[in-house]
Order: structure tokens, then sequence, then C-alpha cells
């Protein structure tokens, strides 16, 4: 333990070793301050080649004995390094420039960087001050709205909980359709992210095109997510900073209307049904109503703590950080719990010629999940405790989960997830490491070799236990039985390793450069889980995750059977890919440049010849901006680029490395034949001719800067096409199999994307008034071809969507509904003829309506705003095009749930004889429930006030003496306010469920926090 410790704080006692001496030649002084003319305290100077250096004091002001010809090296944590030689001068005076800046100028291409000016990418950079400080557990969250054609859709509001992430629209019906995710040059797995601390990434690199995809092959399809974390720079004295952040998340409104007790009970009067059949008008007012909202949901508190060091010498550099984060969730029994420590760690020999890098990270997590969110069972989903409880019952009525049995009434169905609550345990402890190593040796000038090794480990352990006297265990257990209940453990072991290895020549002369690159990869990925399931638990020594209280197998008396058997399971799965492949670009006169890729990659999931496949690019670029004819224009930069390539999706099937790893092999299996005699069977037919889906994409795009960088922003045009789709293929039945795994049919993703920004106001003092609006917009539609059928139609298992020649992906095909019929109370819809009928046909009828769940449009927009240290920004996400079903005004609409769950005032408006004008239907309506229909399609588009802060920058005047170099305050609002006709909790939740089975609502969150500088 003592050597491991010793090695932890090596790079901190490294750090502390810097000293500063002085020499006797001449005296230097000076001021450093930042790119907005503020002075920068703590600032390090240098002398070059020696270990003489300061700092600047609270007002950036330096002192330093140097000789005539050395070079002093001045730095800041989060500012350029800049070096001055000195000359006869006594005062040098420096400004440095935000990091972020510099970023902006180096694109990423894949596996190398070029400046701006060299690169054919269609891609766009985020930095840490649009990630760090946002109180989402999961970082991909706080990415939603940022970046051009990146859409980030979260579903549920469980703390950490994965959103669905893509870029530039569907690109697979079957496959995976994520990004590549990449940390520290680490692939790791993009549906876990709640382990992952936001605090310590620097930059979040989206890359879009081909040009920025191929070079990853078999793994870009779908586009690709660098993420870099912070480091530590050179010649940098020790930086200690801490960030704190409180947050309080509360429930969104819904606009369901929903009744209060005595309206509740008096239309339950009404009908004859429930509690209010019985009771008198006078019984009815003295009951009260309890909003069960107020016991199932909760304000959630979320604290988060980091602690980073940083610093550096000539020769090396280290970035230390530790992390707390706790976060209740909004719904009782979530919440989730993190423990974060990172170090990374860059070095050089003397002459530069070889550079080296580790990134290690450790977390650590627990997580309390609810199950049945999302479902409709009225004894598992407590958000239909939440909303769906009739609210004349009240939690005072609980005793015990016995109690509850008899009488079995559904209009208790808030008691039974308050026994659940009490009762039921689901918890998740997760250790995730991801470490990296890179490391590069300058072999001459222009020819450099290196390596980039990374691994993602990940271990999971889960607990779920229902206790033996909880009413869903005497339920289902039997009520007779004190027995029951079950406890579930499986641990699960996932590791992946990723190397690249290159050699990479570049150099220049005259008016041209090239930059080639060839490289290899390995990529290998082991999965190992097992795990059991024991009926029956003892009360007495129970206790959730522990051994005590389970009881052996027993026999029943009554039967003879076998009561509480125990299972076991176990899984070994492996997967692993191999590719070749190099990059090659030409520039001329930093005007005109050319980029080639091509890859060769082999995937375990493939056999024969199909297991190898090629994946290319081409791309150009023209800076415009560089001829003669545009010398007095008002364009800073103005570049066109185009490019068209391929990439591979090996992930056909589900989205885990480990998913259909052997669709190319045929199964048999055991059981029971003729004569209930054992016999063998026909359990998969192999298709040895499965390959690669791939993904052809073009992209034109121009980027521009004018009138002196006010006004810049990028707009591209794309155009994909995803061939040799993963579907299922109608085959002869002549082996009892009716369809066939099989490569067939294409699928197109056409748009656009824009991304904008504009200094309205931007001032030359350093503490005055600025002002700058920004926005991004994607648009892009997603149809369908060759679908194999012999009618050129497939509809999906759900019943509402499917897919048609030349349709929208997963389009909604169901009957038309139509309103009420004045005369009679029913139903109306309309046939396929558009006649009005209340007995449509449901096999020909049903019509395809050219809405899906996938937005047209999407984007945000929003300003930032500083003046005198006081700062402001906003970002509003806008989505349309997006048509979901509301399931939940169904449930509440339903006259067919009146005396067992709460209902909306809208019933109060349903058809009678006297209100023929009504939009619901009558309560006895013969078809209310006859046929699956539009009705409950809704427009989901919204405009949302997604992120807001508000701050204060103490000025370095203010900390003179402090201790501090750094102070700021800061406020911040997530999903403050929705504009949407969707009356539910959330529009974001691009999905549907079924009726009765509400999702976990996304929270408004607003936090208030410090960061302190040392």
């Amino acid at each position: 333990m003592k050597s491991k410790l010793t090695w932890i704080l090596l790079p901190l006692f490294m750090v502390l070793g810097l000293t500063i001496s002085h020499a006797q030649e001449k005296s230097v002084t000076g001021t450093i301050v930042d790119q907005d003319n503020v002075p920068l305290p703590g600032a390090s100077v240098v002398v070059v080649g020696t270990s003489r250096g300061t700092q600047t004091d609270f007002d950036g002001n330096y002192s330093i004995l140097v000789n005539v010809g050395e070079v002093l090296r001045f730095s800041y944590i989060g500012q350029m390094t800049t070096e001055r030689t000195v000359g006869s001068e006594a005062v040098i005076n420096v400004q440095l420039m935000q990091e972020a800046q510099e970023l902006q100028e180096v694109v990423l291409q894949g596996y190398r960087t070029a400046t701006r000016a060299k690169s054919s990418v269609a891609s766009q950079t985020l930095t840490d001050e649009t990630i760090k400080n946002r109180p989402n557990a999961n970082v991909l969250q706080t990415l939603s709205g940022q970046v051009a054609g990146l859409e980030v859709n979260t579903v549920s509001g469980q703390p950490g909980a994965a959103p669905s992430v893509r870029i530039r629209g569907i690109n697979s019906i079957n496959g995976n359709t994520a990004p590549l995710f990449i940390i520290d040059g680490t692939p790791v797995d993009e549906d876990n992210f709640r382990s992952i601390n936001p605090q310590e990434i620097a930059s979040v690199d989206v890359l879009k095109d081909a040009a920025a995809t191929a070079v990853y092959g078999n793994r870009g399809a779908n586009g690709v997510v660098v993420i870099k974390t912070k480091q530590g720079s050179y010649n940098t004295p020790l930086q200690i900073n801490y960030t704190g952040i409180l947050s309080f998340s509360s429930l969104q409104d819904n606009d369901y209307n929903l009744m209060n007790s005595q309206e509740q009970l008096t239309l339950e009067n009404q009908r004859g049904r429930g509690l209010g059949a019985g009771l008198s008008p006078d019984e009815i007012a003295a009951v009260p109503t309890y909003n069960w909202d107020e016991y199932f949901f909760r304000t959630g508190l979320t604290q988060s703590h980091n602690l980073s060091f940083q610093g550096g010498g000539e020769h090396f550099s280290q970035y230390t950080s530790l992390g707390f984060f706790d976060q209740e969730g909004i719904l009782k029994g979530s919440d989730l719990k993190r423990f974060n420590i990172r170090n990374n760690v860059k070095g050089k020999s003397e002459n530069g010629r070889f550079t080296y890098g580790t990134n290690i990270s450790i977390n650590y997590s627990e997580s309390n999940e609810p199950d049945g969110v999302g479902e409709e069972g009225i004894n598992s989903n407590f958000v239909i405790g939440a909303y769906n409880s009739v609210p004349y019952v009240t939690p005072d009525e609980y005793t015990n989960g016995a109690d509850l049995l008899d009488p079995l009434l559904f209009y208790n169905t808030p008691l039974f997830l308050v026994d659940k609550l009490k009762t039921f345990t689901r918890k998740i402890e997760e250790v995730k490491v991801i470490g990296s190593f890179n490391a590069s040796y300058k072999i001459t000038p222009q020819l450099t070799a290196a390596i980039i090794m990374g691994g993602d480990y990940q271990s999971e352990f889960l607990t779920v236990a229902r206790a033996p006297e909880s009413f869903n265990a005497l339920l289902f257990g039997g009520a007779e039985n004190p027995t029951s209940g079950f406890q579930e453990q499986a641990s699960t072991r996932q590791f992946s390793y990723n190397q690249v290895t290159s050699l990479s020549y570049a150099n220049t002369w005259g008016k041209h450069s090239v930059d080639i690159g060839l490289y290899t990869e390995y990529f290998k990925a082991h999965f190992r889980q097992f795990g059991y399931l024991a009926n029956g638990l003892n009360p007495a020594t129970f206790y959730p995750g522990d051994g005590s209280g389970l009881i052996p197998v027993q026999i029943d008396p009554n039967t003879g059977g076998l009561l509480f058997v125990d299972t076991a399971n176990a899984e070994i799965l492996d997967a692993g890919l191999f590719s070749y492949f190099g990059q090659a670009d030409y520039d001329y006169d930093r005007r005109y440049g050319f980029t080639g890729t091509i890859r060769r990659d082999a995937s375990y999931r493939f056999a024969g010849s199909n297991k190898w496949a090629t994946f290319w690019s081409v791309a150009g670029r023209w800076n415009i901006h560089s001829e003669a004819f545009m010398e007095d224009s008002a364009f800073d930069q103005l570049k066109l680029r185009a490019s068209y390539g391929t990439s591979g999706n090996q992930r056909i099937s589900g989205n885990s490395y480990f998913s259909s790893p052997d669709l190319t092999q045929s199964f048999f299996a055991s059981g029971s034949g003729y004569g209930n005699q054992t016999a063998i069977s026909l359990a998969q037919i192999g298709n040895s001719t499965l390959e690669w889906e791939t993904v052809a994409q073009f992209d034109v795009g121009v980027d521009f800067e004018v009138f002196d960088r006010r006004l810049r922003g990028s707009v591209d045009y794309y155009d994909k096409k995803t061939t040799d789709l993963f579907q299922r293929s109608p085959v002869s039945a002549i082996n009892s199999v009716t369809f066939l795994d099989a490569n067939v049919g294409d699928l197109t993703n056409r748009g656009m994307d824009l991304a904008l920004r504009w200094d309205v106001l931007r001032s030359s003092e350093a503490d005055g008034f600025n002002l700058t609006l920004s926005g991004v917009v994607n648009y892009n539609e997603t149809h369908v071809n060759n679908i194999p059928t012999g009618t050129g139609e497939s509809l999906d298992d759900n019943g509402l969507t499917g897919r048609r020649n030349g349709g929208i992906f997963n389009e909604y095909y169901l009957l038309q509904y139509a309103g009420v019929n004045p005369s009679s109370g029913n139903l109306l819809f309309r046939t396929a003829e558009g006649e009005l009928t209340e007995n449509p046909d449901a096999d020909t009828d049903r019509v395809w309506l050219d809405k899906n769940l996938i937005p047209d449009w999407q984007g945000s927009f929003g300003f930032e705003m500083n003046y005198k240290g006081f700062f402001l920004s906003t970002q509003f996400n806008f989505v349309t095009g997006v048509d979901r079903f509301d399931f939940d005004l169904e449930a509440f609409q339903s006259p067919d749930v009146i005396g067992q769950f709460r209902s909306s005032r809208d019933l109060l408006d349903a058809w009678t004889p006297d209100n023929p004008r009504a939009d619901l239907p009558s309560y006895d309506a013969f078809n209310r429930t006859s046929f699956t229909s539009d009705r409950y399609l809704r427009d989901a588009d919204y405009v949302r006030l997604r992120f807001a802060q508000i701050g204060y920058d103490f000025p370095a005047r203010f900390l003179d003496k402090t201790g501090f170099s750094r102070l700021r305050v800061f406020g911040n609002a997530e999903n403050l306010f929705t504009w949407s006709s969707w009356r539910g909790f959330d529009p974001e939740a691009q999905a549907n469920t079924v009726v009765g089975a509400p999702l976990y609502p996304t929270p408004r969150i607003m936090s208030i926090g410090v960061e302190l500088g040392f």
C-alpha cells in the first residue's frame, strides 16, 4: 500500500519540487493579463531551459532576474502558453489567450489533428466552458442542443440514465445507431456514462462526415464522439481548484387536469362503480383530497464536490482530480452516488523527440433504480401510484402487505406501491476503470512512430430483492406462505482493450505539405456474467443482499412438488476486431487540400470472405479567403469543403459488442418429439452470407468568419445511404422457419447542419459589455427502400408502426380518428377512402400517416453576456416534427377505469344527448376500445429553456490577501420552462409505451455553485 501511495503522490511531489532561482544580469518586470485584459494572479513566468521562475501577484505583476537572450515562458491554467526573448527592454507585458480559442484552431481528424486551414472534415468542438458545472449526472445529457446534428434524447429521469444519442439521423433498422465514443484514445461503452465525472472533461469533438469517420472503419458508421480529459501544463506552478455545486430537482408540470376527491367520487356515484357508488353527497363532500405525487415524488437534493491539482515542470506535467457526486432522484427510491479519481500524466524527453502520457480514471457508483417504471403493473410502477391513484385514498390507510390482500381492490393501487417502496430493493454497484497509455518517438523530424493502448473495465453487481412479507410476495407466493419473496444477484464483468499503432510522415517544402499515416488497430472485448435467483426468504433473518435469509428447497405437502427452487445462470462472451488502414493529406499554399483514407477491417461476427471489408473516403478543401480576389473582402475565413466515403456497422443486431455473435451458424436443440420422446429440432438456420451494413455519405460544407470574426459559423448538406440492412427476409417454410436474417434493403438520411455565433457587442475594455448570440440547427429526413416483402411493406410487432418503400422510418400505420358522432356518441373513423364510419376494418382501413417519432428540425439558440465580472448565458432547445402517443392521457380519459383509478376533468365533458358536440365519446360508446387509431397521437414539438446560468467572477483586486487566485459564484437552471402543446410531463422523451404505463419524468434542476482557485 505504501508503494502504491508513493506512485500516486509522485506527480504532486514533482510539481512541488519546482524551484525558483535568480540570475544577476538584469531585472525584467511586467503584467500578464488574459484576452479580456483582466490581470492573471498566479501566472507562471519561467526562464526556458532553467529552473528559475516566479509567479505574478494579485494584480498580475511579476519581476524576474534574467540574462539578455534568454527566453521567458508565460503560462496560466486555461490559457495558451507564450514565449518572449529578452532583449534590451526592462518591461515585458504579455496577454495570454484562452486555450478554447486554440482548440478552435486545431481540428481533430480521426487519429490526427490539423489546423483549421488544413482541415477537410465536418466536426464541432465543445470546450469545458459549456460542459462543466452542470448538475446532470450523465455528461451526455449536457451535450443536448450544443452540436448541430447531434440528437440527445433523454427518456428517463433516473439519475445517471443513459439517453439515446444519434448523429445525423438513424442509420440502421435493427443494428447499433449510437456513435462511437472515445475517451483519451480508449473506445468506451456508449450505454454507460453514469460513472464518468463531467468535471474532468476538457473538450468534446463530434465527428460527423465521412472525411472524419471513415478512418474508424468498422465503428464509424454512426459518427464519432471524442472526449479528452484535462491535462496539466508544462512549466506551470501547482494550481489547486475546487468546485462545489448544490442542486434541487423537482417534477416538471403536466396539463392532465386531474379530478379531486369530490369530483372523482361524484363521477363514481353517477356510474355506480367504486367507493363513490355507496356514498351520499354529504359523505362525498367530507372526503379529503390527497395528491399522491407528493408522496412518490420529492424535491431531490444533489451535491457535487471536485478538487483538482495540476502543474508541471520542464519535461513533466500532471493533472489529478477527486470527485464526489450524490444525487437524489425526484422519484423516491431512486438515487446515484459516485466517487471519482483521475490522474493524467504527460512527459517528454530533454530533446523533445520522445513524448508519453498516461490517463487513468477510477470510478465507483451506487445506484438505486426502481424497476417497473414505464410498465403497466399497478403493483410495480411508482409513477402510476403518483398520478393514476384515486385521491380519496391516503397513506394513513396503509398498515402492511397482508392487509391489502383481502379485499383486493384496484383503488388501493397507491397502497400496493407504498408497500413496494418499503419492501423492494434494486441496487447496482459499479466499478469502472478507464485507462490509456500513449507514446510517440520522432525517428526523424518528419517521421514519427506512436502507440495508443487503452482499456475500459466495468464490473457491476446487481441486487434485486422482494421482502417475504411484502404485498407482492404474498400475492404471488400465496397469502398463507410466510416465506415468499425472492432475492436475485448478478455479477457482470466487461473488459475491452484497444490498441492503435502508427507510423506517420509529415513534411513541408515551399508551398507544399504532406501528412501520411499508416495504422493498425486491434480490439478485443470479454464479457463474463454469473448470478442466481433464490425463491423463498426467511423474514426473521432476511436482509437485502445478504444470504442469511435464503431457505432450502422444500416439498409441497399437498402436491409433492418442489417449492422455492433456486436457479443459477452464467454466460461467457468474447468479441474481436482487427484493422489496418492509411490516411494521406496534401496541402498547397494553405489554399487547396485533399485527404484520402482507406481502411481494411475484420470482424468476428461474419464468416468466410465476409469477415473482411474495406472502407474509404476522399475529401477536398478550398480556402477561398486566401485567394487574391478576396483580399479586401469582409471574410476573415471562407472555406469550401466536400467529402465522400464509406463506414461500416458490424454491430448489425442490438447495441452490444457481444450481441448476435453466431448468426452465421446453424444450431439444433433438444426437446419433446413424437410420443413425448426426446428429440432434436432445428433451432437456428445459419446465414453464412451475412455481412456488414455499409453507410456511404456525401457532405459539402462551408466554414466562414466575417467582420473581424464577429460572425462565424458553418453550414453543411449531407446525404447518407445505408445498404445491406440487417432485416428479416421471408423464406420457404419447408423447415418450419418463415424468415431468415439477411442483408437486404437500404435507408437514406438527408439533411443539413447549421452552426452560428455572432458577437453582437465586443468590448475592448477588460470589464466592458460583451454579448454573443449563438445557435445550431439540424434538418433530417429518413426514408426506407427495398423492403424484403412481396408488398414492399413491413409492420412492427407493436402494431402501430412499420416501413414501406419510399416511406419514412418507423412510420405510423393506423386507423384515422374523425371525432365523436354527435347523433350517437360513438367514435367516428375514416375508411381508407376517407368515408366516415363507426365500424372501420382494421385490416383494410389503416393508412400510412407520414408521421413518426423522429424530429424533422432540432437545435438550439441562446446568448452569452458579461459585464464587469457578471455573466449570464442561456440555451433554448427546440424540436419539431415529432408525433408521439399520449397513452397517459388515454388512461385519464378512459371511462372504463372509473372506480379504480383517477380521471381527468376532461371526462366531465363527455357526450350526452344534452351535450352532442362534446370532444369525448359517450361513456358507453360501443366502439370506445375496439380499434387502435391515431386518436391519441399528439404533436410533441417543443421549445425549452434547457439551460441558464448567471454568476459573478470576482476581480483579482478583491482577492488580494485572501489566499485565493480565483473566486466565481454562479446559479444554474436546467429545464426551467417548456412551451409545448404536449400535455404530459416531458415532450423530450421520444418513446411510446402502452396505456397506463407512464415513464419516469425528467426533472427541473436549480443549482448554486462556487469555483475556488488557490
